[in-house]
């Protein structure tokens, strides 16, 4: 009689089999206590990386026809990541007190920032939507997102057992975001506008708020965006040529169409970093809210699904932060941030796959631009933060700690 060696029985496996095994080490792995920090951590530098390589990419052309060096806008991009990443590493630190603390100042700031930036702010693209400071000219709608969404939690988190009450979920949030949204729709940003209204939406379905709330906000904002859109003839033919737009390529179409075009040249894996034709100056904006279209265009669909791929990410391990906590403030402040950077995402892949209409939204972490890329490194800091101090977390970070210093000790 003979008997049958272990590879032989595992090839005789089912495929259903190996298929539940992988599915369940995955789970498996996924439940550990580290798992939710590492993956924000992970993700979070992987797309700092991948978009500082197609910065670098998508600006070598553009940086030498206006500067003269094909390395302009990336050397600021990196001054950026240089300053922005030891943010991120304190705000990952700080305690979540601390933290609350800073909620109303963060609100009154971004108010003080948008109202400045509505009577004093730099027009550009035909929206007013920037704040010179010195040599420097920044965004101050970028920072309003953060400040805002710490307002929020913090506001709702103090009132965590009256939020059975309608009113105790509008007051003070929602007067508070249509004020900050309405001074940006008053510098022409519509973008950042819906944005904000994104994040209002999120903060109010995730503290419970009542299904007619949502019919009535969403019935409100569609009707202000269709009025302000109307308002503004290139805006409204942007709108209604979105879906395709070649039957207006020389004008309103022209940036969708060369966006198409990129991805559709990009194939399974693209041309190879660098070697992007629509940057050469058919593309529009290729570095900042285009980008997605050159990313596309040098490392095919497998690039533009790891990119999709690692926001998802960030956005599971936030969420599970989220699910698992017992903070409130925690709960709402992550959540915030994954409607914020997620919805972003969505908007700016979809205004590059011309399934929304082109209305000016970066792509977070990757998309150039310090005023976006320095408030997502300290919202994404928060949230790892959250993640290692979950009690599992931080117990094993702490005997990870004591097992480095006896192994230390032992030398």
């Amino acid at each position: 009689m003979t008997t049958a060696n272990p590879q032989q029985v595992r090839d005789r496996r089912p495929l259903g089999s190996g298929v539940l095994a992988a599915w369940t080490s995955l789970r498996h792995a996924l439940d550990k206590p580290l798992a939710r920090y590492y993956l924000l951590l992970g993700a979070s530098g992987l797309l700092l990386t991948i978009g500082v390589i197609m910065v670098l990419s998508a600006s070598s052309v553009y940086s030498y026809r206006f500067y003269d060096d094909s390395y302009a806008v990336v050397k600021r991009q990196l001054m950026w990541v240089v300053l922005g990443v030891p943010c991120a590493w304190i705000a990952s630190r700080m305690s979540v007190q601390w933290i609350r603390g800073l909620a109303w100042p963060a609100y009154l700031v971004s108010l003080v920032l948008l109202l400045l930036t509505a009577f004093l702010g730099v027009e550009r693209n035909g929206n007013q939507n920037w704040l010179a400071v010195g040599p420097l000219a920044i965004q101050p709608s970028e920072i309003a997102k953060l400040g805002l969404i710490l307002w929020a939690a913090d506001v709702y988190a103090r009132k965590e057992r009256r939020l059975g009450r309608v009113h105790e979920v509008m007051i003070p949030v929602v007067p508070g975001m249509l004020l900050a949204t309405g001074l940006v729709v008053g510098g022409r940003d519509l973008g950042t506008a819906l944005v904000l209204f994104a994040i209002l939406l999120g903060m109010l379905w995730v503290v419970g708020a009542p299904a007619r709330l949502f019919v009535v906000c969403i019935t409100i904002i569609s009707a202000v965006a269709v009025f302000l859109a109307a308002l503004d003839k290139e805006r409204l033919a942007r709108i209604t040529t979105f879906t395709d737009p070649f039957q207006d390529y020389l004008d309103t179409g022209w940036q969708p169409a060369h966006g198409l075009y990129a991805l559709s040249t990009g194939g399974w894996f693209g041309q190879g970093i660098g070697a992007s034709t629509q940057k050469w100056g058919d593309l529009p904006e290729a570095h900042t809210d285009f980008i997605f279209a050159v990313l596309g265009e040098e490392l095919g669909l497998a690039g533009t699904l790891l990119v999709v791929g690692l926001f998802l990410t960030i956005a599971y391990a936030a969420i599970r932060v989220a699910s698992e906590t017992q903070d409130p403030f925690v709960r709402y402040m992550s959540f915030g941030i994954v409607v914020w950077l997620l919805g972003q995402m969505i908007i700016n892949v979809g205004m590059v796959l011309a399934v929304l209409p082109v209305i000016g939204i970066p792509l977070p972490l990757v998309s150039y631009g310090g005023s976006a890329l320095l408030p997502s490194l300290v919202a994404l800091g928060l949230l790892v933060g959250f993640a290692r101090r979950e009690p599992e977390a931080a117990k094993a970070l702490a005997a990870r700690r004591r097992n480095r210093s006896a192994g230390l000790a032992a030398r």
